[in-house]
């Protein structure tokens, strides 16, 4: 019968996922990681796999935490056009927030063009997040908010490629006005918001 681990698998993934974020999946070693999770290297193998798979874990960890969470949020709390300018928003926000941009950004720019495998999570990761944006996108088709006229599979892999964008460029231009800039000239693509009228303001 096979012992109970004697470590918290989430506090460990927690761990693991701080250390590739701030150094990078090259300069971290297994060693590195097993020193940050409170383990030794073989510990990391026999609960994690290779370093590939617990990157892996640390992303899809780090995914859930943020990207799924917030589509989760704005999903069932905002209408669809509000919840794509809230993410964009917040997205912003979170850029100026921290130098150390976004771990599935920096996974597609470090690891994804040397390791076919990776690639291919970062792909269905980000597909995740082009879903998200086309469901709101025709979503807000059907309730008037968003223009008719627009494609929501392109629309949708602009606004993937903004918040991609969003996060790089933070990382070495921290501007405020040039990302809030962008994420404007992005959502314009929706068309114009509608206008409310108030009773006493209606024809």
């Amino acid at each position: 019968m096979a012992r109970p681990r004697a470590f918290d698998e989430g506090t460990a993934l927690e761990a693991a996922m701080q250390r590739f974020w701030a150094d990078g999946y090259a300069a971290t070693s297994v060693r590195d990681l097993g020193a940050a999770m409170g383990l030794s290297q073989a510990s990391v193998y026999n609960a994690f796999g290779a370093k590939r798979a617990l990157f892996t874990r640390c992303l899809d960890h780090y995914l859930d935490a943020n990207m799924r969470a917030r589509i989760a949020r704005l999903e069932t709390t905002l209408p669809p056009r509000q919840a794509i300018e809230a993410f964009l928003h917040e997205i912003v926000e979170r850029s100026l927030e921290s130098r150390l941009g976004c771990l599935l950004a920096n996974a597609a720019l470090e690891v994804a063009p040397h390791d076919a495998d990776i690639a291919d999570v970062v792909a269905e990761r980000m597909a995740e997040l082009e879903g998200f944006f086309r469901r709101s996108v025709v979503a807000g088709q059907r309730d008037g908010s968003v223009s008719g006229t627009v494609d929501p599979i392109a629309t949708a892999q602009l606004l993937l490629t903004t918040v991609m964008g969003l996060r790089v460029l933070a990382r070495g231009y921290p501007q405020r006005s040039l990302l809030e800039g962008a994420a404007r000239q992005a959502l314009s693509v929706l068309g114009a918001p509608p206008t409310t009228t108030t009773p006493g303001n209606a024809p």
